[in-house]
Formats: structure tokens, sequence, C-alpha cells
């Protein structure tokens, strides 16, 4: 490809990884067109604004969209490269559902022509790409889709590069982290290679699509599996009363050990998810990932129980929960255990719970009747005497030792130096 390549883009889904993707290859030079089936979330891009929270994205979609260049619809237009970042949720907790990921792909098989480039961005099984161009090749006889076709140069180029960026680091990282590059053929690869290379300055590493699905699913599981150790650590430190902190800061000092912090559990679409993608494939030979699963989803429960202890020991006092998203200083709350544990408690202890949560405004809907309040910090340490530390907002951690010191503590994530599990 020549160095000023900047094709059309589509990108297929607007949500936290498709927004910032679309954003950022549009500022490199592209014309993005973001493609969602929510006219709202289309009408607001469109106005230059953003319906998620993310650090720098508003300011790079309200430059992007008043250059010309971004723009968004409900409708996939022709293009020169289509990108799919839509969800890949579980059915019935543990079974990969890729029912968007295919309609993604029969949404764009009416405007693929020859030369085109489409590229799973999406978290899948191993195989999800090949599937994808399964519909797209039943629907487009007229063109030979990569994968769907024996031998030959495909006029539509299949390839799998799954994202690996943090929340609150979403549009740095892009650029800067490395990405493994899959293709249904080795030009596959090498086409959306040279896509990848417009925008993003890591190294771009090419090879198979499976193993591209598997590297991702691999990357989160093992995180699952290191934090589950950590998680179960805790609860046996909690048992012993031992400070699980002290425990792990003192082994860290081990040459060889790197022993990750326990929390309340996990959270997010990717470590809480991921792992079941891989104990699907093989559900026979698994039983370390679906162990860590089961070990980080009971960390939950268990601070649930302990929570509500504390809750029952002191039935007057109100109960202030600190941080509702799955992970600090962001607004998502997908599978976040710290939800579920502030859940659990307001339809125990309805109004006696006051939840905290700077990145959003209103709580849930599944709140509805319990009573329970979205009040400020503030608001939440004048009025509670019992207090749990579930997300280590950075707000949260400017709490003083002084404000605390007439309140009983649940730390969850060690950082106030008061000794919690």
């Amino acid at each position: 490809m020549p160095i000023a390549y900047t094709p059309d883009v589509a990108v297929i889904g607007l949500g936290y990884i498709g927004l910032p993707s679309a954003a950022v290859i549009a500022r490199a030079g592209c014309n993005v067109t973001g493609v969602d089936k929510v006219p709202q979330v289309v009408d607001t891009i469109n106005r230059g604004e953003i319906h998620i929270e993310e650090n720098d994205l508003d300011q790079l979609v309200r430059d992007m969209v008043a250059t010309g260049r971004l723009s968004a619809s409900t409708k996939t237009p022709q293009s020169d490269v289509f990108v799919i970042a839509v969800p890949t949720p579980l059915r019935n907790g543990r079974d990969p559902d890729i029912s968007f990921v295919l309609d993604a792909a029969k949404n764009i098989a009416p405007a693929l022509k020859a030369g085109d480039l489409v590229i799973l961005e999406s978290t899948s099984p191993v195989g999800t790409t090949r599937e994808m161009a399964k519909v797209m090749a039943e629907a487009r006889t007229d063109l030979r889709i990569s994968g769907a076709i024996d031998g030959g140069e495909p006029d539509v180029h299949l390839a799998y590069c799954p994202e690996r960026v943090l929340p609150g680091k979403i549009i740095t990282e892009l650029v800067s982290n490395d990405r493994s590059i899959g293709g249904l053929s080795p030009a596959c690869a090498s086409r959306a290679k040279a896509f990848y290379e417009i925008f993003v300055e890591g190294e771009c590493s090419e090879t198979q699509a499976e193993v591209a699905e598997m590297v991702k699913l691999v990357e989160n599981a093992s995180r699952d599996v290191n934090i589950a150790f950590a998680n179960e650590l805790s609860m046996v430190t909690d048992k012993l009363g031992i400070d699980v902190w002290e425990v792990i800061s003192l082994a860290n000092r081990h040459p060889r050990v790197n022993i990750m912090n326990p929390g309340p559990g996990v959270g997010g679409h990717c470590i809480a998810v991921d792992p079941w993608f891989l104990v699907s494939c093989a559900p026979d030979v698994t039983p370390l990932m679906r162990t860590a699963r089961e070990v980080n989803d009971g960390k939950c429960v268990y601070v649930q129980g302990r929570a509500d202890a504390m809750a029952q020991a002191n039935p007057d006092a109100k109960i202030a929960c600190l941080g509702l998203s799955f992970k600090p200083n962001i607004d998502d709350l997908r599978e976040s255990p710290a939800l579920d544990i502030a859940l659990a408690l307001a339809k125990k202890h309805g109004p006696r719970v006051m939840a905290v949560e700077p990145h959003i405004d209103t709580l849930p809907d599944s709140f509805a009747d319990t009573g329970a309040q979205l009040v400020s910090l503030e608001a939440a340490l004048a009025e509670c005497d019992i207090v749990l530390l579930l997300v280590d907002h950075a707000q949260f951690l400017d709490v003083s030792k002084d404000a605390l010191a007439d309140k009983q503590v649940y730390d969850t994530r060690g950082s106030w130096g008061l000794g919690s599990n």
C-alpha cells in the first residue's frame, strides 16, 4: 500500500471501543462513518457530542465531526474498510453469543465490492471470523469472500484484530499498543496490517485469524486466573484474621513472585467474560479457567455476605457503597461486582443504602423501588456509619483516616491502609 493510503472506513458499533476507534481513524486522515442501530447515539455523535465517558474522547469527536471526517448513521454505507466492534455477550451466563457479529456481517454484505477489507475487532470465540466469512459468502455469491473459497485471490479480504486497551486510556492505547492481526489468508493479514499502520504506532504482527482470536482470549483468561489466586488468598486471610495487603506486599519482595491485588470480584466485558469463550471451546480440558471464574464470582458473593453481616449487626446504620463501575475512574457498569454488591444490599436494606458513583447521574433501573439513593461522597460520609470501598476512584483515595475514624469500614481495594480483606 502507498504511504498515502487513506481508505473510507465504516465502523460498525459505536460503543466503548467503536466510537474511540472511529475518532482515532478519522484523526489519521480517513473519512469515517460510524454505524449504530440506536438513533439517539447517531444523533449525539453528529452533533459532535458523545454518549459514553472516556478521557479525551469528547474533544476528539468534536474536532473530527467539525472537520467532516467523522459522521454517524444507522445505515451501513459503501466503504473500503469495514471494522466491526459490536458486543459479544454471554447467553445463560456462560455461552458465547456471536449473533451481533453475524448480524453485522449480514448488514455489511450488500455494501461490499471487490477490493474491500472487513475486520472483526469484537472479542469472539475461536472460529468466529470464519463463520462471518460464510455469512457474507452466502449473501454475496457474486464475490469471492476470503475464507469461504478454496484458493485464488479473494475479492474481499477478512481479518481479525482485537483491541487490547484499558478504559480511561483508550485513545492513547489504540495508537500505542501492539496489535495481533489474524487473516483468513496471508494476503488478508497483509491488507489489514496496512490499514492499522495508518494510525497504530505499536508493532503489528501478522498471523492466522484463529491464532489472533485465541490470543485475545488467552490474555484475559490469564489475568482472570491470577486475580482469582489473589481473591482466594484474601478470603483465606480474612478467615485467619491476617492483613492480606501486608502478606502480598511482603510476598512480592521475592524476586520471582508477583501476586496481583484482590478486590470485590472481577468485572467488565473482557476479563469477566472472555474465559468462558475458551471454556466453551474445550470444556473437558479447562478446569483451571472455569474454577478461576467461579472463584472471582464467588468473591463478589463473599463480600456481599460480609457487608450484610455488618449491616445486620448495626440495624440503625446507613451503608455507603463507594463506587459502582467495574474499574476506577470510568462510567462503565458492565459486569461490575461493585454494582452487584450494592444492588444486593439495596434489595435487602433499602433506604439504608447510599451509593456514590461520581461518573453517573442516576442509579440503574435495577435499583427502582429499593429506596437506595445516589448521593455525593460528602453526603455519604456525613450520614453513613458503615462505609464500603468497592471501587478505588481517584476521588475516594483522598478520604482522610480522620473522616473514617468513627465508622465501620470495609475496604475491598486496600486503598486506605486499614487492613480490610
